[in-house]
């Protein structure tokens, strides 16, 4: 009881307890410097540094605990938001508030069929059997796909009275690339991220149902709004450090216009005279994933002394 207590004067942040979003949300919160410690069988922790308290719960259930303000910030997957919100749509005062996506875990929702079959396009699945741990969004477009079908597109978009689905919608909770081997469906909708999984259980994508990444979320009327905020910025400062790195070159000035385009920075860079007459310095973040062809185009632009520094933490609009 003294330990629930404790919990009263926290901002509650839920997190997933395991799956593929675990470990990156623990490097987040170590980034971010929200210290804790975790008992092996608890799925609370009490942040050291912070009136914070990190609640460990399936990824699936956090926009539920959000959406009802039990709990204040969460991070989950926009495909675990968007199907909550399929059975349980917002209001002015339930339903979360997505702050910020944190650009990992990335993947589709996509609709799967044996490569083998006949099946083309998801209007071949209709009146057929799916199997999903969706079944919100799953029922949701297929009643699309079946209203486009029937020529009564109210029965697609969430108005009007819903007529009985033809196709047959099932629930598994694991090990859905299987459904179809077994004779259990004749496609399924699953996450799908590299697509290995889904090869070797011999089937293929034929239509997207989501595109989703975690994501970072709030209550509408949380707790504590500045607190919010504080992990907000620190969780984008993070972020931002993974997204780009700090390249530095020198350059002659007669040639900084052309540099500049290759390296505009978010704002502008940082530019600063040298020693040596008609030369500058320039400093500027450059996204990570780009950095070795903006390197190429500098060194075509004349630029030298190219240094590119790694980003631990940063601040940046």
């Amino acid at each position: 009881m003294e330990f629930v207590s404790s919990l009263n004067d926290r901002l509650l942040f839920a997190v997933p307890k395991k799956g593929r979003l675990n470990q990156a949300c623990l490097d987040l919160l170590h980034g971010s410097d929200i210290q804790f410690h975790r008992h092996s069988r608890l799925d609370i922790a009490l942040v050291k540094n912070l009136p914070l308290a990190l609640i460990f719960l399936p990824a699936a259930d956090i926009p539920t605990f959000v959406g009802e303000g039990r709990v204040d910030l969460g991070i989950t997957g926009r495909d675990q938001v968007e199907e909550h919100e399929c059975a349980e749509p917002p209001t002015a005062t339930t339903g979360v508030v997505e702050v910020m996506d944190l650009d990992f875990g990335r993947c589709k929702l996509q609709v799967q069929v044996p490569q083998k079959g006949d099946m083309t396009r998801p209007e071949d699945l209709i009146g057929k059997n799916v199997v999903t741990s969706f079944t919100n969004l799953t029922e949701q477009y297929f009643r699309k796909l079946e209203a486009q079908q029937a020529g009564d597109a109210t029965n697609g978009d969430g108005t009007g009275e819903k007529t009985k689905l033809k196709t047959k919608i099932k629930y598994v909770g694991g090990s859905v690339e299987a459904a179809c081997a077994l004779g259990v469906a004749d496609g399924i909708v699953d996450l799908v991220e590299s697509g290995e999984t889904m090869r070797a259980a011999g089937l293929h994508a034929i239509s997207t149902v989501v595109d989703t990444s975690a994501i970072l979320i709030k209550s509408k009327h949380p707790s504590d709004a500045k607190l919010v905020d504080l992990i907000t910025a620190r969780i984008k400062g993070v972020i931002t450090a993974q997204r780009y790195v700090l390249c530095t070159y020198n350059v002659e000035r007669s040639k900084l216009e052309v540099a500049s385009k290759i390296t505009p920075g978010k704002r502008a860079p940082t530019v600063n005279s040298l020693e040596e007459d008609g030369w500058v310095a320039v400093s500027v973040m450059v996204e990570r994933k780009q950095i070795a062809i903006v390197m190429d185009k500098l060194t075509e632009a004349g630029a030298c002394d190219i240094l590119v520094t790694k980003i631990e933490n940063a601040r940046a609009q």
